[in-house]
């Protein structure tokens, strides 16, 4: 099993598939095009991909980055200028495979693959479809009420949910105004623990007290 390795190895040392990958993406960058096997194909887009990412970064640092895979200066330049400014709007996909069929002679699968020259159309976002459930109760409604326009209903019945509303604020009202009312009563009424103690405080006993005395006397 080839668990976490990425990568062919295509039959040859790794010196040399690095060299062949640098030549490869080199004449692919000048050319535009060129053909070679399915398997060198997709490994050779991945590289070539990632350099055109660094062309559109268009720094001093993503220069020198180029300019030490890429041999050829007249090829980096092309990279930073004309490739970087016709794939600035293009979010990747900078590379096309086209199978051609087989070779004669080992029968191996032979693919030509070349940089894409179409402009950029970005795709519009497609809306989340509503469930079914949603969509068929929507239609029902819709048809029913249709079907009660044509026999005149629904104008009683929006006349019918108009004085059921009136009624509902009436009442509302009314409660209110009750409760206004209850609460000015419950204010005004003096409580009986206040009254017997301005009783018991009041002057009248002691004057009465008072008047007998001088009777007496």
């Amino acid at each position: 099993m080839r668990h976490r390795k990425s990568g062919r190895k295509l039959g040859v040392t790794t010196k040399h598939r690095k060299a062949m990958f640098r030549n490869m993406a080199t004449d692919l960058l000048r050319n535009g095009r060129i053909n070679t096997t399915d398997t060198r194909a997709k490994e050779i887009r991945r590289v070539v991909e990632k350099l055109v990412t660094l062309g559109k970064n268009g720094s001093l640092h993503a220069r020198r980055k180029a300019l030490g895979y890429i041999r050829d200066r007249a090829v980096v330049e092309k990279l930073f200028s004309e490739l970087a400014q016709r794939y600035m709007e293009r979010p990747g996909g900078y590379t096309r495979i086209v199978k051609l069929g087989y070779r004669r002679g080992d029968n191996a699968p032979i693919s030509l693959i070349e940089l894409v020259t179409e402009e950029y159309k970005a795709k519009r976002k497609r809306r989340k479809a509503r469930p079914k459930a949603e969509t068929e109760s929507a239609q029902k409604k819709s048809s029913k009420r249709k079907s009660a326009e044509e026999l005149g209903l629904v104008e009683q019945e929006d006349t019918a949910e108009s004085q059921v509303d009136e009624q509902g604020e009436a009442e509302v009202i009314e409660a209110k105004s009750s409760r206004k009312s209850s609460k000015k009563e419950s204010t005004k009424e003096p409580d009986p623990g206040e009254a017997e103690m301005t009783e018991a405080e009041s002057p009248e006993p002691k004057e009465q007290a008072d008047s007998s005395e001088k009777a007496e006397d």
